[in-house]
């Protein structure tokens, strides 16, 4: 029947049954397409009709109308298209093809098969289509999912005046759920309750879907509360909708309780609460749908052992998802990218590149959801050969277009170094979604080119497309890197304009940001006022803390990160390790190490390296030796901390020996190690070897000489008294020398005693560095020890004119697991009286073991008297003499100092170390010191 006639047929109808419905606009669904309908369905799925079909087409057999319309039937169960096609021309043959009734099977059959030209076609020429009509083309466009056109259709029926019946009102409600008309979806409630269907099980069925689908849960429950007699498809009705909104944790429990009311679940019930088991994380619960399954009988069904093995791959357990995926005869594609899927989820990369061989083999060709998970496999084993036989077969098999699989080329081909051809993938992909966007962005900052990142997040604004939390993460990553704070605080603010600062992750990357940016204050603002702190909030923010001289606060949030019931990951206790390291906190540190023990983390690099560098740079090389050979497999920045640790603590040949068994395991060392090497050889006065080491640096290791190599060199040279030798290098170096040159050059003047080079050296340094007082002290220290008072006192003026400040002495000793700090002077302590009577204490029993103040070192202008009270309270004096009392007899004392350990104090110390049958460790900015014995590792050479 064509539209006009529906329009003239109106008139007649105006008195309706029903309240007046607007026509829907199908403009925005999807439309029906014969071809494809006709080749997704050309198949044969009834025997019976298959032999009936080939007795008629013999001539042995002449159906009667009642007997075409069961095979259209059987044919519409199985929907066995071409069957029913032939079967339709049959009936056209025999005369029948007006009849009403063969009519409405055949509508029926074509709309469920998709086919909607023959079955509008059938429909137009029927001269009065009746209910049974309107309702098989309604069905037939709800099943399949084109709401829009079967809200169309009802429209149409509707004001011919035709009511609804308790087949036709399911299919029109479900077309209201495909297209989330909540509104009309009421006013057809309210018909059905008008015509009394409201008790009728599919109806109710139906609106409890209806209601669900369009978010109003209470509804849905009310209405499913409500049904007089619920029967299993209620309930899967009520399951269905709950899992299609997310709720699947709800209907976990809902399916607990169909249980306990006495409905046996079927098929249908059992596979689609497995799926919400997966998607909720619910492992027992699944385990026990498994046995209802077997029990039941339904474990053989493909719909319920495919979502078997796919919750069993979800929830880890691959050896359950192969089993049962191995119980499937024969396994299809749904089954074999499922348990694909699973073994890439959980990284058993080759298992998935092993299975995909196999389903090659049994003769299932993969489609893109299994080229997506292998690719991801192929990204994480680098399997770039592979990856790209993959591309190739998938641009063969028309999948060039599928943006999952693009996208998992993009990530494939980032993560096995290709950056250009991961572009090239991304530039041909039409339309590229944020997810693609995400990928090109993650696969350039996973390699370092933090640059590019910036510049294609810049590209996709340009383009117009959002981002989200996932890109605003990887940017700020890239920021940290570059530590470029002006660009975190341009991100920060795209981030507060679209919201997305509440997000964990883009507050976690804003802390670490500001935090590697140097901006520890802002990293601390936003840390306090984040509601979701994290242990990767925690830890952004310890390293910060750590890497910027605040190891205090950064133990301080490892006590709170504790109150709060978080549990400290490997990077957070490297991290930590670093703050004790910085602190010279070696009880603290201590106590980290017993919790990366009991947490497993011993097998992590990180925390390894950090434990060996956390012992050394607190004083106890041999716990870091220790905690080196625990260390599993050892890389380059293993051995770097440990050949630094032994070269500071003066253990020069011991490092050597060190450095050439690096050597024969195949390490090759960075500019690190070398620095550490050059250092060794001058602890253990190995001129001619560094020499060696040194200029064969780059034949030997590739690597080229840098400042710190040089100024190794010639801190060397001026410790052998090879002075000469020293300015030569600084002359023909390749570079403009900078401060540690030059301060290395200063020091070696200092102790031999060298007054023109000295002062070379310092004037270089008020250039360099002007306002550091250090140069100020070693020039006039170094006039002092030659009697040049005169010149001390033009070191005093030029302090006073320059308006230098002599930078205030720290230093800080830990007892019971505090770090206290002391100056000079320092009268502020709880203990402040013991500690003085310490001081006195040691002043006698020095005096008595012939030890002289060294007044001449202090640069202030007053009275001899008032300098040795000076020297006497100087901060780490200070800090040994509460260690003294503060420490159990006969254990080290370890103190660290923020500047070079004064002249005084050092002689001091040997004389202390002595008097008291304790060893003391002082790490000052340079090295460490070991006080035993009445004398110093250093050689009295620092």
């Amino acid at each position: 029947m064509k539209l006009s006639r529906f329009i003239s047929l109106q008139k007649s109808h105006l008195q309706c049954l029903y309240p007046p419905f607007k026509p829907f606009n199908p403009s925005t669904t999807r439309t029906p397409h014969i071809s494809k309908s006709l080749q997704t369905f050309a198949k044969f799925g009834g025997e019976k009709a298959k032999a009936i079909l080939s007795l008629i087409q013999k001539g042995d057999f002449s159906p009667t109308q009642n007997a075409f319309s069961k095979l259209l039937s059987e044919c519409s169960a199985t929907k066995s298209v071409n069957q029913g096609m032939q079967i339709h021309a049959h009936i056209t043959k025999s005369g029948f093809s007006d009849d009403t009734s063969l009519r409405n099977h055949l509508i029926g059959l074509y709309s469920k098969c998709e086919v909607f030209g023959y079955a509008r076609n059938l429909f137009e020429e029927m001269p009065e289509p009746d209910l049974v009509s309107w309702s098989s083309l309604i069905s037939g466009y709800a099943q399949n999912g084109y709401g829009g056109e079967a809200l169309s259709a009802f429209y149409e029926m509707h004001c011919l005046g035709l009511k609804c019946n308790e087949f036709t009102f399911p299919s029109v409600l479900k077309a209201c759920s495909i297209v989330k008309d909540l509104k009309l979806g009421k006013q057809i409630h309210g018909v059905v309750v008008v015509v009394g269907f409201e008790c009728n099980v599919f109806v109710a069925n139906t609106l409890v879907v209806m209601y669900a689908k369009c978010g109003e849960f209470l509804d849905s429950w009310k209405l499913f509360d409500e049904i007089p007699e619920r029967n299993v498809v209620s309930w899967n009705a009520l399951f269905t909708s709950y899992m299609q909104n997310d709720c699947f944790g709800e209907a976990v429990s809902l399916f607990k309780e169909m249980i306990l009311s006495g409905i046996k679940p079927d098929e249908f019930t059992l596979s689609n609460i497995v799926n919400a088991c997966a998607s909720a994380g619910d492992y027992d619960q699944g385990r026990r749908v498994h046995g209802y399954l077997i029990r039941l009988g339904y474990d053989s069904d493909p719909f319920s052992a495919n979502a078997l093995v796919d919750m069993y791959a979800k929830l880890a357990d691959i050896d359950a998802a192969i089993a049962v995926f191995k119980n499937i005869v024969p396994p299809d594609i749904v089954s074999w990218n499922a348990v694909i899927a699973g073994c890439v989820l959980h990284a058993y990369h080759d298992l998935a590149i092993e299975l995909l061989v196999d389903m090659k083999c049994s003769g299932v060709k993969p489609n893109m959801f299994t080229f997506s998970s292998i690719l991801k496999a192929c990204a994480s084993l680098e399997m770039k050969d592979l990856g790209m036989q993959i591309h190739s077969y998938s641009t063969k098999m028309n999948f060039g277009s599928d943006m999952y699989v693009n996208v998992g080329l993009i990530d494939m081909y980032s993560k096995c170094n290709l950056l250009e051809d991961a572009r090239v993938v991304f530039n041909h992909t039409l339309n590229p979604d944020l997810i693609a966007w995400n990928a090109l962005i993650s696969g350039y900052s996973l390699k370092g080119e933090d640059k590019e990142v910036i510049s294609i997040f810049s590209e996709m604004q340009k383009e117009g497309h959002f981002f989200n939390q996932t890109t605003l993460s990887t940017i700020f990553k890239s920021i940290a890197s570059m530590q470029k704070v002006e660009m975190c605080n341009q991100v920060h603010v795209l981030a507060l304009k679209s919201g997305l600062d509440s997000s964990i992750y883009v507050t976690n990357g804003l802390i670490d940001s500001y935090g590697k940016c140097g901006y520890v204050e802002d990293a601390a603002r936003i840390f306090c006022a984040g509601s979701c702190e994290d242990v990767v909030s925690f830890t952004s923010m310890v390293t910060a803390y750590a890497q910027y001289g605040q190891g205090e606060e950064a133990l301080k949030l490892f006590l709170q990160m504790l109150d709060q019931g978080l549990k400290p990951d490997p990077f957070a206790c490297s991290s930590l390790l670093n703050a004790c390291a910085n602190l010279s906190a070696y009880e603290q540190g201590k106590q980290i190490h017993v919790h990366i023990l009991k947490s497993g983390f011993m097998l992590d690099v990180f925390a390894g390296n950090a434990l060996v560098n956390m012992y050394a740079k607190c004083g106890s090389i041999r716990d870091a030796d220790l905690a080196f050979h625990e260390i599993p497999d050892r890389g380059i920045v293993s051995w770097s901390a440990m050949i630094g640790g032994l070269a500071q603590h003066g253990h020069g040949r011991e490092a050597l020996n060190m450095f050439n068994h690096m050597l024969k395991e195949g390490a090759s060392p960075n500019h690190v190690t070398l620095v550490s090497v050059l250092c060794a050889c001058n602890h253990a006065g190995l001129v001619t070897e560094a020499k060696q080491y040194f200029s064969s640096m780059e034949e030997s290791f590739g690597v080229e000489p840098k400042q710190e190599h040089y100024a190794c060199m010639i801190d060397l040279l001026g410790r052998a008294g090879r002075l000469d030798e020293a300015m030569e290098l600084v002359d023909n170096m390749p570079f403009e020398a900078t401060a540690p040159v030059w301060g290395a050059l200063l020091g070696a003047s200092r102790i031999h005693k060298n007054i023109e080079l000295g002062r070379r050296a310092a004037e270089r340094l008020f250039i360099l560095e002007p306002e550091k007082s250090g140069t100020h002290v070693l020039l006039a220290n170094m006039y002092a020890a030659v009697g040049k008072w005169e010149n001390v006192a033009e070191v005093r003026r030029l302090m006073k004119d320059g308006k230098v400040k002599k930078e205030p002495g720290m230093s800080w000793i830990e007892v019971k697991d505090k770090v206290y700090t002391f100056v000079v002077g320092d009268r502020s302590h709880s203990r402040t009286e013991e500690i003085y009577a310490k001081l006195d204490e040691l002043s006698d029993l020095m005096a008595k073991a012939g030890y002289v103040p060294m007044v001449e070192i202090d640069l202030h202008d007053v009275e001899r008297s008032e300098k040795e009270i000076l020297l006497y309270q100087h901060s780490e004096k200070l800090a040994v003499a509460f260690g003294l009392i503060a420490t159990p007899p006969g254990a080290p004392i370890r103190v660290k100092k923020n500047l070079r350990v004064c002249i005084d104090c050092h002689t001091a110390f040997k004389f202390i170390c002595k008097i008291v049958s304790r060893e003391i460790i002082v790490r000052d900015i340079n090295r460490f010191h070991h006080f035993r014995d009445g004398s110093c590792s250093c050689g009295d050479y620092w």
